[in-house]
């Protein structure tokens, strides 16, 4: 590939020429990553397919020339770009260099190469030029282990991570607000989330339920089956069919392997390729010990509520494990905040109380969360507030949330209280 074909290439990813559409400014992510880039760290990119990291990085591109940084200091590549030949260390040393001999950066330029793992042995390369201070660097990537096992291997103590999820739920209403007229409401953005999910273009998209069917086919086939060169496909499809129907399910590979025709071991390494490619998420329960909390079953969570509907298999919408998916997802995404956490659910010895979730910062249980669309039976308010009231007095927690589809209020017991609020009105306040 010579050089002027290089550089007619580039020249459609980069700013040096014409301004390049940036989408909807997603402030967290740009704030985060700015602070991430004035650091002496690589920075990494990563999240589910088509949650938006290539338009981070190029809205943190704008930002740097907003604010005094010349377009030919920054080069953009895209890995996924039919046009280049074998993605290889050599490919990617020709296409640095053209960028040098065309563009001459001074001082040292930043280098975005989005979806770095398409390109083979890429980490040698990236940080000898790392090491070398020849240039600022960040990547991006679709895979969450394939990234971290060889960043850790090779950049240890020379990388940070963000981590670009679908939108928020403030964000979505952002990204609605921007295509529809009125500006939607909290009600409108819940039930759209609910039933589309939050991935951006499906958002700003009318044909929403064949781009989810795409994004499922892409992260399956691109992500997982020609990457780890998967020959039980169909087998494979058919799990990943079966975990989009069971969202906030508790989920053990032998109890998978009685609705599916899989050994327990395909189970758990197909399970976790899921993982990897952000497609589902397991949550473990709150132990102190280690041991328990690896011998109990896991909640099984979407990476987002629009995939569940339009693949799993499902007679009707279960509003309920919709609702619970989604709260799972805001304080997934919050572990993005200076404010880190970790989430458990929570189960008493005896099996007879549940609840949602528990965060945890540092050894400290903080919040404890219950979700249940409708509490109007007086059976299922107790046995939601009676497991919600045992954690709060064995955390010594002074109060914890239930939220519901409707209801507000709040109940109190001597010192502790439980507010009820609803999903639409606790979503909008969480990331404030």
């Amino acid at each position: 590939m010579d050089k002027n074909t290089i550089k007619a290439v580039l020249d459609d990813w980069n700013f040096w020429q014409k301004p390049l559409r940036t989408g909807i400014t997603r402030p967290l992510y740009v704030s985060k990553l700015t602070d991430f880039i004035n650091t002496s760290q690589i920075v990494v990119i990563t999240g589910p397919r088509r949650a938006g990291k290539s338009y981070v990085m190029r809205q943190m591109i704008a930002q740097l020339i907003k604010t005094g940084t010349a377009p030919t200091q920054t080069l953009m590549v895209n890995f996924e770009d039919p046009r280049w030949p074998a993605l290889d260390t050599n490919l990617l040393e020709t296409i640095y260099k053209t960028y040098l001999d065309f563009c001459s950066p001074n001082p040292k330029p930043y280098l975005f190469l989005d979806e770095i793992q398409e390109v083979t042995g890429w980490e040698k390369w990236v940080l000898t030029k790392h090491e070398l201070g020849q240039a600022k660097l960040i990547i991006s990537g679709s895979n969450a282990k394939l990234l971290s096992r060889e960043l850790s291997t090779l950049l240890t103590g020379r990388h940070l991570t963000l981590e670009v999820f679908p939108l928020s739920f403030a964000e979505h209403a952002a990204f609605a607000d921007a295509v529809t007229e009125p500006p939607t409401n909290p009600t409108r953005t819940l039930e759209n989330i609910l039933e589309f999910g939050s991935f951006p273009e499906v958002v700003t998209s009318t044909q929403k339920n064949e781009i989810l069917l795409n994004y499922f086919h892409d992260i399956l086939y691109k992500d997982i089956i020609t990457r780890r060169g998967i020959r039980k496909q169909e087998d494979l499809k058919s799990l990943a069919r079966f975990y989009m129907g069971q969202t906030a399910s508790l989920i053990t590979h032998n109890s998978t392997k009685k609705f599916l025709s899989l050994t327990t071991t395909t189970i758990e390494k197909f399970s976790g390729y899921f993982e990897e490619a952000y497609l589902i998420f397991f949550l473990k329960r709150f132990s102190f010990k280690t041991r328990n909390q690896e011998k109990s079953p896991r909640k099984l969570y979407i990476v987002d509520t629009g995939l569940a509907n339009v693949v799993g298999f499902q007679q009707k919408r279960i509003l309920g494990r919709l609702a619970e998916n989604l709260v799972f997802l805001e304080l997934l995404k919050k572990q993005n905040t200076p404010d880190q956490q970790d989430l458990f659910y929570w189960k008493d010895a005896q099996q007879n109380y549940e609840v949602d979730f528990i965060v945890r910062h540092g050894l400290k249980v903080t919040q404890a969360i219950q979700v249940c669309w409708q509490m109007d039976n007086p059976k299922t308010r107790e046995r939601e507030t009676r497991a919600l009231w045992k954690v709060l007095d064995i955390f010594d927690l002074k109060t914890g949330v239930i939220i519901t589809s409707d209801e507000e209020g709040h109940e109190k017991k001597k010192s502790r209280t439980i507010q009820i609020t609803t999903l639409s009105k606790w979503c909008s306040e969480f990331h404030r």
